[in-house]
């Protein structure tokens, strides 16, 4: 997981993050620091093995820990995450050394699914499709100590333990 680490450890991830966890200090609605990112890398990989997708572990944890690096900027300057995020992330991707560079394909697929993760479409990919599964059913809505003031719609809060 040489790959994920130098992501983990890249001085713009570092930034981002430490943003985001500053804006999120107290909120009381889902949070999207590491206990999210990993649960959902953790259900798209059992989701990839499960559907015989064929993706690499380390391809779906890097996608996971990337998909919301973007949502200090949407708290701060009302960009879209997904946009801030996927520009982000093809910073971060474009400045790995070479040893542990991702192929360009890989990167395209990985900054279609932080730009596809938000809204379920017709034509996603299948690493979008499974990025934007994962990313939903990652959320504890049943165990939600703020669940009657969310705006999330009643169709899409997880009210039980989804997988």
């Amino acid at each position: 997981m040489e790959r994920l680490n130098t992501v983990l450890r890249h001085p713009l991830y570092q930034q981002y993050y430490k943003e985001l966890r500053e804006e999120e200090r107290d909120r009381i609605f889902c949070c999207h620091q590491m206990e999210h990112l990993l649960d959902v890398a953790r259900i798209a990989y059992i989701r990839n093995l499960e559907n015989n997708l064929g993706y690499s572990k380390e391809l779906l944890y890097t996608t996971a820990i990337l998909h919301d690096i973007g949502k200090a900027l949407q708290y701060k300057e009302k960009i879209p995450h997904e946009i801030a995020g996927a520009q982000i992330a093809e910073k971060i991707l474009d400045s790995l050394p070479e040893a542990v560079s991702y192929t360009e394909e890989e990167k395209k697929e990985i900054l279609t699914a932080i730009r596809g993760h938000r809204r379920e479409r017709k034509d996603m990919t299948k690493l979008e499709r499974l990025l934007y599964e994962s990313d939903k059913c990652s959320r504890n809505c049943f165990a939600c100590p703020a669940k009657k003031e969310c705006n999330w719609s009643e169709e899409k809060k997880n009210r039980e333990i989804q997988i």
